[in-house]
């Protein structure tokens, strides 16, 4: 395992920009103008955004990176699914603006209002991320789409790294971490799985679970897939994969941009069949070729 972190509370490790070391000295997320959220075990805010191994790109490791430019993924979800000209507002705002159709509301994560819903088939079963709801001109739930974020975990230790940083050091080498792409496999498509059912069976969720993940998580996706998935039109059980990289590299004091890198449209269907009957498998035989030439070596 060999990772370095790309950005730091928002900016490059080497910026020593007045904005770069405020933002430092106080721990914010310039992302979602506040405090970082992600920690450490023992709680101490860890502030990587952007990570990358030593052979690979950039990829964003923390949700809230998803969130620049004033959330602005929801806004392409909100138009991507429900035509140009809408306009996001917090869901506890619906009865405030005069309503023509074109209003979505969101309910989400310091957006003020949160849904809660039954967890009657396990604890946090039915959660998403956000819900984005077409309010129609007379002020009436029209349809929603559901909203899932996910970035790539760490596994390791970068902490002597975070440090420097921190310290306004340089930190020369690259720390003992690597990426947690086995959650794909144990945690993601899992999710999206039961999710995307429950969702199919709503009557006004005719357009589905929007997916939103850096470019290589959707890469690891497709690859675990087996890459065969069939593109659908949006409907009542599909599923839109949304897939972001940050933007190259900026002069000090700046924040490398978000940039959109696709979309891609199937179905949950598609995405159980594939994932319990994989196509993408290694050579028959592989196993007992293995142990033959661990007991050869064993001299048996």
């Amino acid at each position: 395992m060999a990772l370095r972190i790309v950005e730091f509370f928002g900016y490059a490790p080497s910026d020593q920009s007045g904005q770069a070391k405020k933002i430092r000295s106080h721990l914010q997320c310039p992302f979602l103008d506040s405090q970082c959220t992600k920690q450490f075990r023992d709680g101490t805010l860890s502030g990587a955004c952007t990570v990358k191994l030593v052979n690979s790109g950039p990829v964003i490791a923390c949700p809230n990176r998803l969130y620049a430019g004033d959330y602005r993924i929801l806004s392409d979800v909100a138009e991507a699914a429900f035509g140009t000209g809408v306009r996001l507002i917090p869901g506890q705002k619906v009865s405030q603006v005069q309503h023509d159709g074109r209003y979505v509301a969101v309910f989400g994560k310091r957006w003020g209002k949160e849904l809660r819903l039954p967890q009657k088939l396990g604890r946090g079963g039915y959660f998403v991320d956000w819900i984005l709801a077409l309010i129609g001109d007379s002020g009436h739930l029209r349809e929603f789409v559901a909203v899932e974020i996910q970035a790539i975990d760490t596994t390791g230790n970068y902490r002597a790294e975070h440090d420097a940083y921190l310290n306004g050091q340089p930190f020369e080498r690259f720390s003992e971490a690597g990426l947690n792409w086995e959650n794909v496999s144990k945690r993601i498509l899992p999710q999206i799985i039961y999710k995307g059912h429950v969702l199919r069976r709503e009557a006004l969720c005719a357009r589905g679970l929007f997916f939103v993940c850096p470019t290589p998580v959707y890469g690891r996706i497709q690859q675990r897939l087996g890459g065969t998935l069939l593109a659908y039109t949006y409907q009542p059980g599909s599923l839109t994969f949304r897939w972001y990289d940050v933007g190259p590299e900026v002069p000090a004091g700046q924040i490398r941009a978000l940039e959109a890198g696709g979309q891609f449209t199937t179905t949950i269907d598609q995405v159980a069949l594939a994932f319990t009957a994989p196509a993408n498998l290694p050579p028959a035989g592989v196993y007992q070729e293995a142990i033959e030439l661990e007991l050869k070596s064993l001299g048996r």
